[in-house]
C-alpha cells in the first residue's frame, strides 16, 4: 500500500506532461506565432489549461484543439483570475527598483515611498502631476519613460541632464517651461525603457507602491493617499 501514492503521483505528473507537450505541439503547429510558448499549466478551471507567451495569457483544452483569448473570471468570488495572474507575473519588488536611474523628489518628511513612470509629453501625466502636488510627506522616485516618440526622448534627455532635474521636470510639467538643451550620459533612460518592457509597463503614468501594488493612469490625490496608507507607509 505504501507504494500506491508515489505511483499515483508519478502517473498524474506523466499525464500533466503529456497534456503540456500535446498543447505545445498542436498550438504551435496551428499558429506560428505560438511556436514559442513560455509556459503551459493547468488553470483554476477544471479542464482548462493556461498558455503563457510573455505576459499574454491564453486558454485551451488539454489537447490544444481550442484556443480562448480573454479573461477568466471566478464568478462566485468575483475575481478576475487572468488579471491577478498577470499582476503576479509583472510584480516589482519596490526595494529592488533601480532608483539610481530615477529623479528623487522629497516632500515633507519623505517617509512614504512612491515610484512613477512618466513620459514628459504625456497629457495624462501632466494632469496627474497637478494631483500629486496635493500629496505630502512622500519620497517620489520619478522614472523618465520616453515612449511616446522622438521628442519625448529629447525632453527626457534635457530634463535628466539638467543641473536640477526635479526643477526642470516640475517647470515643464506644471508650467510648460521647456527644458534647456543639455547633454550627458543618458544610459539611465534606456535602462528605464528596458525595465518597463521587462515588467510590462505599457502606459504612463504608472504608479508603483511599496507593497508591490501597481496603478496605471492619472488617479486623483485621494486615491494615491489611500494606496500609500494601504502600502504601510
Amino acid at each position: 500500500m505504501k507504494y500506491i501514492a508515489p505511483l499515483l503521483l508519478a502517473a498524474a505528473l506523466a499525464t500533466a506532461h503529456a497534456g503540456e507537450a500535446e498543447i505545445r505541439k498542436n498550438l504551435g503547429g496551428s499558429f506560428p506565432q505560438l511556436a514559442q510558448i513560455d509556459e503551459v499549466r493547468k488553470s483554476p478551471m477544471p479542464g482548462l489549461w493556461e498558455v503563457r507567451q510573455g505576459f499574454d495569457l491564453y486558454y485551451t483544452d488539454e489537447q490544444g484543439n481550442f484556443l480562448i483569448q480573454g479573461h477568466l473570471i471566478d464568478v462566485k468570488n468575483r475575481r478576475n483570475l487572468t488579471e491577478e495572474r498577470v499582476d503576479k507575473l509583472t510584480a516589482v519588488d519596490f526595494d529592488k527598483l533601480p532608483v539610481q536611474d530615477a529623479i528623487k523628489i522629497v516632500r515633507g518628511n519623505g517617509k512614504r515611498k512612491l515610484a512613477i513612470f512618466e513620459d514628459p509629453n504625456c497629457g495624462y501625466c501632466k494632469q496627474f502631476e497637478r494631483e500629486l502636488r496635493k500629496v505630502d510627506n512622500v519620497t517620489i522616485h520619478l522614472f523618465l519613460y520616453p515612449v511616446l516618440g522622438p521628442d519625448s526622448a529629447v525632453k527626457s534627455r534635457d530634463i535628466w541632464c539638467s543641473k536640477d532635474k526635479a526643477k526642470a521636470w516640475t517647470d515643464w510639467m506644471m508650467d510648460g517651461v521647456k527644458p534647456t538643451n543639455a547633454e550627458c550620459d543618458t544610459q539611465a533612460l534606456k535602462r528605464n525603457v528596458e525595465f518597463g518592457r521587462k515588467y510590462n509597463i505599457t502606459g504612463t503614468p504608472t504608479l508603483l507602491f511599496a507593497n508591490g501594488t501597481r496603478t496605471p493612469g492619472a488617479v486623483p490625490a485621494a486615491q494615491v493617499e489611500q494606496q500609500l496608507s494601504a502600502a504601510g507607509n
